[in-house]
């Protein structure tokens, strides 16, 4: 009940962020459902189809969890432990938000899902898909709820656990504008660049099939998808674990050869805020270049692709999902250091230093980012074609 009031009080561009958290949510309830619909049609057919599943989920969890860590609604207030609400009740919740704002989603989802097959009658595209969603089958009410249930559990539980009270470690509220007080530099990167060699040798090794299949997507027996999944996912991981010591890295680069306060202000905000953006900006890179990968299989092969409207919904999940979390991710460093660019504006520092800056930030992280991306699609795409 408390999570609901606040919730009445909030700013509409977290109410939007919540929308888009049940927009997704609703997406993944639908492709769960429609995972479900083939298993009543298909008995024993649909566990690569679950397996596919779990990327969107996985994305939409991630996304869930960068909206609840801004939320204004969680953050330490004065006053608030005085009324029983400390660090520990704010992120339960958090925790509750997030699975109200995703239960609405699957609520959407179940209510779309039946609409199609038919079940629902008295609007425009009754029974639209009831070939697709096999209505001529009943629906086992007890599976779909479990199924509909595991994607608010998860973000709830996620989110809790992202928003536990935790010891803050040394360095992590350091001024990014102060030489003497420079971040510590990420320490992910030799497991990433190992995760990464590790899903590219997964995918090189379960790419040599004798049926010679491309890239198989849902629906398609041949090669083995899971293993695909399992080797792109290790690359995913770790191109999230290597992500804040690049960003770091892109830190650095901007500080090379005498740099101007532009060059130098632009650095030292990338290098304290590497840990906050960079791991969404490895999520986002291993999204891109499994993208590129996909389209570069595709792009010179004749004959039907293997895209449907369901894999279609499951890229624009994942897609959308990703890029926002990333959005999300900014907004919130952008909100840590508003003390710090009100101390610059304050002194005189002009405002064509701090557009400077921030244009410096996204050229050095494209710089360093958009050749990684490239250089493992098409390490990913080589050994599938």
């Amino acid at each position: 009940m408390l999570a609901l009031r606040l919730a009445r009080g909030t700013h509409p561009l977290v109410l939007l962020r919540r929308l888009l958290v049940s927009a997704a949510s609703a997406g993944v309830g639908f492709l769960l459902l429609c995972t479900l619909g083939h298993a009543v049609g298909h008995p024993g057919a649909s566990v690569l189809r679950l397996l596919w599943c779990a990327v969107p989920l996985a994305a939409t969890v991630y996304f869930a969890v960068a909206v609840a860590r801004t939320d204004p609604s969680t953050r330490p207030r004065p006053g608030l432990s005085a009324v029983g609400l400390g660090p520990a009740r704010l992120a339960a919740i958090a925790a509750a938000s997030t699975a109200v704002t995703c239960t609405l989603g699957s609520a959407v989802a179940l209510l779309v899902y039946l609409h199609l097959r038919g079940d629902i009658t008295g609007l425009p595209f009754d029974g639209a898909a009831a070939g697709l969603l096999a209505a001529d089958q009943p629906m086992p009410l007890a599976a779909a709820l479990t199924l509909l249930a595991v994607l608010p559990v998860t973000a709830s539980t996620a989110a809790g656990l992202a928003l536990r009270p935790r010891t803050v470690r040394a360095g992590d509220q350091s001024d990014p504008v102060h030489p003497e007080e420079p971040a510590p530099t990420p320490s992910g990167l030799p497991w990433g660049c190992a995760l990464i060699a590790v899903g590219l040798a997964v995918e090189t090794y379960v790419s040599r099939d004798g049926s010679g299949s491309g890239f198989p997507m849902p629906g398609h027996p041949e090669g083995s998808p899971a293993g695909l999944l399992g080797g792109w996912a290790l690359t995913a991981l770790g191109l999230a674990l290597a992500g804040p010591a690049l960003a770091h890295f892109s830190g650095r680069l901007l500080q090379l050869a005498r740099p101007g306060a532009a060059r130098l202000l632009a650095g030292r905000v990338l290098m304290a805020e590497a840990r906050r953006i960079g791991r969404p900006l490895g999520v986002v890179s291993a999204v891109a270049s499994a993208a590129i990968a996909a389209a570069a299989l595709y792009g010179d092969q004749a004959g039907p692709h293997p895209f449907g409207p369901l894999t279609g919904l499951g890229a624009a999940l994942v897609m959308s999902c990703t890029v926002a979390t990333l959005l999300t991710a900014l907004l919130e460093s952008r909100h840590a250091r508003a003390h710090t660019t009100a101390a610059l504006v304050s002194i005189g520092t002009p405002a064509a230093t701090l557009r400077a800056a921030a244009a410096l930030r996204t050229l050095a992280l494209l710089a360093v980012f958009t050749p990684l991306t490239a250089t493992i699609a098409e390490a990913a795409a080589l050994p599938l074609r």
